[in-house]
């Protein structure tokens, strides 16, 4: 079972701020994911910036998306 997305925000330095269905907030470091495939299009910042809820997890204008169940277990909880 994972939580989904609710709620997604693009923040400074490749960081995703983002809101769980059970109300949990929590950063989620995309840097790590920029020299790969489809992310690497993610470097420039106006491409990061176009970050949006999709369904149950988040997407990105040049269609590059990460699982819920990642985004919940590598993100670090904040608050």
């Amino acid at each position: 079972m994972y939580l989904a997305v609710k709620d997604v925000e693009a923040l400074d330095n490749y960081f995703l701020l983002l809101t769980f269905e059970n109300g949990e907030k929590k950063q989620f470091d995309v840097k790590p994911y920029l020299e790969v495939g489809i992310f690497k299009e993610l470097k420039d910042l106006r491409m990061f910036k176009t970050v949006k809820k999709s369904f149950d997890s988040i997407e990105w204008a040049n269609e590059a998306d990460i699982d819920p169940e990642v985004l919940y277990e590598k993100s670090i909880t904040i608050g």
